[in-house]
This record gives C-alpha cells, structure tokens and sequence, in this order.
C-alpha cells in the first residue's frame, strides 16, 4: 500500500495537469487553429527534409534511392577540406556574415531610436512606410536597380562623377574592391526597416514611468537614450546577436549569387553559391548536402556557445 500511494498520487497529478491544459487549449482554441498553419509549415518544409541529411555520408545513385545508395562515411567532409577552394570559401563567408552582423547591428536600432523620437504619428507612419517598402523588393529587384545606377558610362554614379571632371567609366558591379561596400550598402538599405520593428517594439515596451523620473531628475534626452532606452532593449539585441550566429556560414545566397562577375569572383563566391554549383549544376548530391550539414552545425555550436556566454556575463539568454 506504501509502495501504490506515490504512483497515484502522480498519476493524479499529471491527469489534474492535463485537464488543465486541455481546458486552456479549448479557452483559445481559435489562437491554437491559427497556429496550426506555421506548425504545418515548418513540419513539411523543415522537420521532414532533415531525413536528407543522411545524403552526407552516403554516395547517391538514382536507381537505388537515398536510403539504398551504399554508405561513405566521412569521405564528403574530408574532400570538401582537401580541396583548394575551401580555404576562399570559408574565408569569403565568414566576411561577408561578419560584416553583415556586426557592423549591420547598429543600423536598425538607430533607426529605432530615431523612429521612437518623432511625434508626429503623420509624419512617423510615412517614414516608417517609405523605410519598410526595401523589404518587399526581392533581391533580384534591388541587384537590378545597383546595375543601372552603378553601370559604367550610362549609370547615375557615373554620371555624377563625369560631371566632377571624372572618366565616368568605371564598372562598379565588375570590380572586386567595390563588392563589399556595395554588398553592405544594399544589404542595410534593403533590410534596415524591417528590423528596425523588433527594436522599436522592444521600446514601446519601455515603461514611460522610467523617463518621467529621469526627466524630474535633470536628465536630457541623450542621457534617457543611454540609461533607460538601450539597457531596456539589451535582451532583444542579444537574443537577435544570438539568433544570428547560426547563420554565420549562410552569407545570404540570392544577394550574393547575383551580385557575383568574373571580376569579383575571388571575394564573391561563398559556401552557399559553392553548394549550389556543386550540387545542382555537377549533380554531386551527397557532397553539396555535407558541406551544407558542416554550416548548420557550425551554427549550431556557436549559437550554444553564444547563449551560454550571455547567459554568464550578461544573465541573460535564450533559454
């Protein structure tokens, strides 16, 4: 009888947990049943292709399908980093993300700020409209838009530079000293709005309390910035640093591939453009989806390793 108590108890325990949460789902069964379609989606076309991981360590033949095709073990791993290329690859992606992360991360917050501090609501939804739209061009759009102005002879730059006295001549996309200032600046131009939304609902969420007592407490709008508005959204900018350490290794494929010439090939070709070439153009399924494996776990660790250190030093984390 001693020995029988416990158990019930639990089991108890755990039926009066299931009631509960049953009854919670049925109290907003309407926000579950929107949920379903993300749910469904991420299943179908995240959860499900991961079986193809398996692809890595083994040779694929058509005629025997992924599960039958003989095993290779870590043969794809070991090629990927005896080829010559993979040193520029890596290098190159590595780059082109930090870059991206690390002197893109200011961009949106100052956005965010400059946002939070207009107080015409007019004038702020215009702004906020016309710094959002970049969002929704793709990026075959925007890389065709860099091609007109920055064509050589017939470009606006080069016009204006004509205009100075200059040649007027110069093939901006062609040149490999131009990639990276020209990546970076349409790489913020497209997307400096859009993220600038986390941030400034991360400020919306700021008690105005806070500001009030600084204000009674001799504190210009600089000093609010400083001390209430930027430590009130340190969380989000650390959970979105984070975040984006697992894509370290994906330096965004459609901007790049498309951006790439024969000049700038030795800075433009990155372990995305790599995988594609390799995979779809040579039919080297096996090895392309290894070198895409290496990413996601590279990313994974760092994005482990990452939370960990903000979770020691700044005693926030993810989980």
């Amino acid at each position: 009888m001693q020995t029988e108590l416990p158990v019930r108890g639990r089991s108890k325990a755990e039926m009066k947990i299931q009631s509960k949460l049953m009854k919670r789902i049925l109290e907003h069964r309407i926000l579950y049943l929107m949920l379903l379609p993300c749910i469904a989606f991420f299943i179908i076309f995240s959860y499900i292709p991961m079986g193809g991981v398996i692809l890595a360590f083994k040779e694929y033949q058509f005629n025997k399908g992924i599960l039958g095709s003989p095993w290779v073990g870590f043969t794809y791993f070991k090629s990927f980093f005896d080829n010559y290329q993979s040193g520029a690859l890596i290098r190159n992606t590595l780059i082109i993300s930090c870059v991206k992360m690390f002197l893109g991360l200011p961009f949106p917050i100052l956005l965010a700020l400059m946002f939070n501090e207009i107080r015409s609501k007019r004038f702020r939804g215009i702004t906020q409209s016309i710094a959002y739209l970049p969002h929704f061009l793709s990026w075959v759009i925007v890389i065709g838009l860099m091609q007109r102005v920055f064509a050589p002879d017939t470009g606006i730059v080069n016009e204006v530079i004509k205009y100075f006295g200059g040649e007027g001549s110069t093939f901006f996309m062609m040149e490999s000293s131009y990639f990276y200032p020209l990546m970076f600046g349409s790489h913020i131009w497209q997307s400096i709005g859009w993220d600038s939304i986390i941030y400034l609902a991360a400020i919306a969420g700021i008690s105005p309390e806070q500001y009030e007592a600084a204000k009674i407490d001799g504190a210009n709008k600089w000093h609010e910035i400083w001390h209430i508005t930027l430590p009130g959204i340190r969380l989000t900018i650390a959970i979105l640093f984070i975040l984006g350490l697992g894509s370290i290794l994906q330096a965004g494929f459609d901007q790049i591939y498309l951006m790439r010439t024969p000049g700038n090939m030795e800075v433009a070709d990155i372990l995305d453009t790599y995988i594609i070439r390799v995979g779809l153009q040579n039919g080297q399924y096996g090895y392309a989806t290894a070198v895409g494996l290496m990413q996601g776990l590279i990313g994974l660790i760092l994005v482990v390793s990452a939370n960990r250190a903000s979770k020691k030093f700044l005693d926030e984390s993810i989980w």
